[in-house]
Formats: structure tokens, C-alpha cells, sequence
């Protein structure tokens, strides 16, 4: 493989792997989620439209916070969101209550609508319960609500959310302690929720909102970037592959991949900081990144491939809050665990990709010290016969090219001995005799 290839290679794959890590935080863009825009009624109130088919991570809290400020009764007459989410970080979470809240308190309505299919799970079944009024379609689960950490706390907040709104305190508890999923007619049935809508305009109809002017919100490209790296196996992927791309650039002396791989690191950093990440996590990552710099001095793999296993669990005491000596009530932590599936593949790839970085650097450190293959260097360790007596000079032949040569510390070398190269001084070639034991003299 050639070495000018092998860089770009590397940095499609890693963008790959990324692509991998970050799956299950894309936006599902139910068919449902779309608002269309009405006439303005003479009121002048808008209705704000949220499309919250994502995960609950500081891109969607400041989604929520942008759309949510400057509201009041005089310019909106109530806000819907269009939930599909199956939950994220607990911190974004208490953000976005805090909000819906606050949007409360100042006399606009908010109204969960769990779209047809969509889920208002695990985080995001503490914010459907903080809404006014809770509607679901069909096809649509609420629950469970079942947190990384201790449940009770967690049990607390939730069944209070649901008795401040008028919610089954008991059903909503359960979502907590027993991880229980309702849907929709369970739901309805129970009293968990206010009832079904089978769509938004139905939805609107029921509510008497359907003659407001629809403002639709969803996440701006920033706030997209911020969702991406506020996610703790995408942080460590950054980190892991900044530090592999830097230590390709030790072996390739190519200022893109240094900058590619700072970038990365950094990148990874920012958002570790985004998500309250572990402090544990935090060193165990950087103890990886030094292990995989290392390897610079080694060259047999064993380094890197030992950096990058220290980097995945560094990567999973980023996502656990017991491990965070700064850890307060809520911080750090998930509903549901990331820990799943998908970061179980992910960790496999990386692994396989690292494990190909280290037998690529391994060619790379063998081809330095290989003898050379061309020029008056490539004969050294040749073997030929001497033509003549040597003493000590005289004459050799190689592979039937005729040398001149001269043996080392005057020593003789009798007509048809094997000799071999050991160096060469002014065209004449140095030799040394071979015994009929093998070389001698190296």
C-alpha cells in the first residue's frame, strides 16, 4: 500500500466510525413532524410549533431555550411539541423543564404531542410530564424513565412533575422504579396522559388552537454541532483518533494531519465539557492519548493498541456519573445508559482500525531499518568467490560482475574461497572470508 494513500484512508474510515458513534443521536424526521403555517388570526398570537425528534443533549436544551424567551399571553397563545425522543443526558433535561416551567408560570400553555410511532422515553418522559397536557398518537409509547444513577431521587422528581400537572403520580412512578412503557390507550386509560390526537391538526381542533399562525422550531445547524459533540463515545472517538492522527503525522511530516488531529482533540475535549463528563473519564483518556504517542518510540503496536483499549474505557467512565469525584445530584448522567449496542460496535471498529494504524506503522518502522535495495549500499552483505588470491588486495565476483576488493585488517583469502561484502571504500569492495560453519566477521 502506498504510504501517500494510507493517510486518506485512514481519515475516511475514522470519519466513518464517527458517523457509527453518533447513529442513534440523529433526528428520526417522523413523517408527522412538519408544521404548515395558517392565516394569522386578529389576535396576533402565534403558536410555537417544536420538532423535537432528537436526543436531549445542550443542543436541544438551547433549542428549547431560544424557542421557548421572549413568550408571553400577549404574543402566544400556547406551545406544542412534537416529541420523538428516546431520552439523553439529565442535566439537558432539568434545562428544558426548567423552561417548559418557567413558560408555564407566565400563563402559555405547553402541550406534548407524542407523534405516531414516536417515543416520550427515558429522559424525555420527565419532560412530557412536565407539560401542561400530555396528548399521544397511535403507535406511540411513553416510559420507561429508568435513570443511570439511583432511582429514588429521580422518583421523586417524576412523580412530583406528574402531580403538579394532573398526571397518574403512581403510573408515572412506575415508568420510574419498574421501568414501565405505556402505550398510548394504556396510557390514556390510566390517566398518564390527557388523551389521543391521530394528528396535529387533530390535535389543534381539540385544543382550539387550530386558527393561530404556526411558528415551527427546530435545531439550527449550531445547535446540531453542539448536539453532535455533546456526546460522550463521539467525545472519545475525537480524542482517540486526534491522538492517532498525530501520530501518523510523526511517520508522515505532513502538517494537515497534525492540524486534523489538534482539531479532533480539542473538539473532544469541548464536548466532554459540554456533558459534565467524568473527571475519571477525562484521565483515562489522556493516559491513552500518552500511550498511543508512545508508540512513536516503540514501534511494535503494542503501545498504540494499548492506548486505544485505555481510551474505550476511558470513554465509559466518561459516560458514568459514579465515577465523577465533582458529581452533584442529576449531573453526568443518562436516561437511558449509552452503553448499548451501538457503542459496543463502535468500540470493535475502533479496536480493528487501531490494530491496522499499528501494523501499518510497523511496515513503516521495519522499511526504515531493511537493507537497501539499490546503489553501491545494496551489495553490502552480497556473497561471491574470489578470482584471485587476496592479500590483500585482489579481485571478486559477484553474481558474474568482477570487483575489485581488499580484505579487512590485511588478512588473506586464497583463489575460490566464499567471501562476502562487508563494505565498500572508493569502488573497491571490503570483504571477509565464509567458513564452511556460515559468516564470519558480523
Amino acid at each position: 500500500m502506498e504510504r501517500s494513500k494510507t493517510p486518506i484512508i485512514l481519515i475516511f474510515l475514522i470519519l466513518l466510525i464517527l458517523i457509527i458513534g453518533v447513529i442513534p443521536n440523529l433526528p428520526h424526521h417522523n413523517g408527522n413532524s412538519k408544521s404548515v403555517s395558517v392565516m394569522q388570526t386578529s389576535s396576533g398570537k402565534n403558536l410555537v410549533i417544536i420538532n423535537f425528534d432528537y436526543s436531549v443533549d445542550p443542543g436541544a436544551a438551547d433549542m428549547f431555550n431560544s424557542a421557548l424567551s421572549g413568550l408571553n399571553k400577549t404574543n402566544t397563545a400556547g406551545v406544542v411539541i412534537e416529541m420523538n425522543t428516546q431520552g439523553g443526558l439529565i442535566s439537558s433535561m432539568l434545562q428544558i423543564i426548567h423552561d417548559i416551567n418557567h413558560t408555564e408560570s407566565i400563563g402559555v400553555p405547553v402541550y406534548t404531542y407524542i407523534l405516531t410511532n414516536g417515543f416520550g422515553a427515558y429522559a424525555g418522559s420527565y419532560i412530557a410530564m412536565a407539560s401542561t397536557q400530555v396528548w399521544m398518537a397511535g403507535g406511540s409509547v411513553i416510559g420507561p424513565a429508568t435513570p443511570t444513577q439511583d432511582t429514588s431521587d429521580f422518583q421523586i422528581l417524576m412523580v412530583n412533575l406528574a402531580q403538579e400537572h394532573g398526571h397518574n403520580s403512581t403510573a408515572a412512578s412506575l415508568m420510574v422504579t419498574n421501568g414501565a412503557t405505556y402505550s398510548y390507550s394504556e396510557a390514556v386509560s390510566n390517566g398518564l396522559v390527557n388523551g389521543y390526537a391521530g394528528s396535529l391538526s387533530h390535535l389543534l381542533a381539540i385544543l382550539n388552537l387550530a386558527g393561530y399562525h404556526q411558528n415551527a422550531i427546530g435545531e439550527s445547524v449550531f445547535d446540531q454541532f453542539i448536539s453532535f459533540i455533546s456526546n460522550a463515545t463521539v467525545d472519545g472517538l475525537l480524542i482517540s483518533f486526534g491522538s492517532l492522527a498525530i501520530l501518523l503525522d510523526l511517520y508522515h511530516r505532513t502538517i494537515f494531519m497534525t492540524l486534523l488531529g489538534l482539531g479532533l482533540i480539542i473538539l473532544g475535549f469541548l464536548g466532554s465539557q459540554l456533558i459534565d463528563a467524568s473527571i475519571v473519564g477525562l484521565v483515562f483518556l489522556v493516559m491513552g492519548s500518552i500511550l498511543i504517542f508512545l508508540e512513536f518510540k516503540t514501534g511494535h503496536g503494542i503501545a498504540l493498541m494499548a492506548g486505544v483499549v485505555v481510551d474505550i474505557i476511558g470513554t465509559l467512565f466518561l459516560i458514568s456519573p459514579q465515577y465523577d469525584l465533582t458529581a452533584q445530584p442529576y449531573s453526568s448522567s443518562y436516561s437511558p445508559s449509552p452503553i448499548n449496542d451501538s457503542f459496543i460496535i463502535t468500540a470493535i471498529l475502533v479496536i480493528l482500525i487501531a490494530a491496522f494504524i499499528a501494523y501499518y506503522i510497523n511496515r513503516i518502522v521495519k522499511s526504515q531499518v531493511r537493507k537497501p535495495v539499490t546503489g553501491w549500499e545494496s551489495m553490502v552483505g552480497s556473497e561471491g568467490a574470489a578470482d584471485t588470491d587476496i592479500d590483500p588486495n585482489g579481485w571478486v565476483s559477484l553474481e558474474g560482475v568482477r570487483w575489485k576488493a581488499r580484505t579487512e585488517k590485511n588478512q588473506r583469502i586464497e583463489k575460490g574461497e566464499r567471501v562476502i561484502v562487508i563494505g565498500i571504500n572508493n569502488l573497491t569492495l571490503v570483504v571477509k572470508k565464509v567458513d564452511d560453519s556460515g559468516r564470519t566477521g558480523l
